[in-house]
């Protein structure tokens, strides 16, 4: 066992794996920007850990392994991806050079104020410098990004419809394709909660049960192996592999034509952060 050290996810969608092997199981992904913890390594993978405790092998080659670039990236100001996809130019253009392409939940750098035309210029972690538009990027919360509970239910669902039409990946969690806990943990962590990323209530993370009378928007539905997040009104969102549907929308309400007797039967638990 080596020394832990942390590193950053220096390619868009970093595939983390059950084991050191292009063709071991996907347990997870991890974004450009993102920070994990380097556990030990084998061969040309590293076994890391998330900062929400989530562990996998990512290929070494994926990350920069530096502690001073860490630190600082630590310290800089950021932003987060909120377009489904973001291309970074070379230039304040869409006739530049694209230098990379980021999904939903990347983390940039700001470095100056807008320029003409609403263009930001961004540094990647990896320390390329380009442009992307403002109106892609939104803010970086560390902390929920509402105190008002109605504010951030409002904010949850909507950032979980951002995803709708999105295929089913298995460990997916960007707009190439999401699984369903993927799609509810990606969802709190772009409010500014950390969530456990499986279908299921962990103890030490701040989603507890609650009676299934008292579930509210932007509340999460745990079935077996499963989980989806409530709407309101009987309805809800989930990423579900049934027929390749992906991000889809059902009603656990009989009477709805979106109405999926297999898990309006079959729920096990509901989990809140309220």
């Amino acid at each position: 066992m080596s020394a832990m050290s942390d590193a950053l996810v220096k390619v868009p969608v970093c595939a983390l794996r059950c084991g050191p092997d292009d063709r071991a199981e996907q347990a997870d992904e991890v974004l450009s920007g993102m920070t994990v913890t380097v556990l030990d390594h084998a061969g040309g993978w590293c076994q890391v850990e998330t900062p929400y405790r989530y562990r996998g092998w990512a290929r070494a080659g994926d990350l920069r392994r530096d502690g001073t670039a860490c630190r600082r990236w630590e310290e800089a100001p950021k932003r987060v991806v909120l377009r489904a996809f973001c291309d970074v130019l070379s230039g304040p253009g869409v006739e530049h050079v694209r230098i990379a392409c980021l999904t939903r939940g990347a983390l940039v750098s700001p470095l100056d104020p807008p320029e003409a035309g609403d263009w930001q210029r961004v540094c990647l972690c990896d320390g390329r410098e380009g442009f992307v538009r403002m109106g892609f990027l939104g803010a970086h919360h560390t902390a929920p990004a509402f105190r008002e509970e109605g504010a951030l239910r409002a904010a949850l669902t909507e950032t979980a419809r951002s995803y709708l039409g999105t295929q089913y990946r298995w460990g997916g969690k960007t707009p190439l394709g999401i699984d369903c806990s993927g799609l509810t943990s990606m969802t709190y962590l772009l409010n500014g909660i950390r969530i456990f990323r499986d279908a299921r209530i962990e103890p030490g993370f701040p989603v507890h049960p609650i009676r299934r009378g008292d579930m509210g928007p932007g509340d999460l539905l745990f079935f077996p192996g499963h989980t989806a997040m409530y709407l309101g009104e009987g309805d809800y969102i989930h990423s579900t592999a049934r027929e390749g549907a992906g991000v889809v929308l059902n009603s656990l309400d009989p009477a709805s034509s979106r109405f999926r007797a297999d898990l309006a039967g079959s729920v096990t638990a509901v989990g809140s952060i309220f």
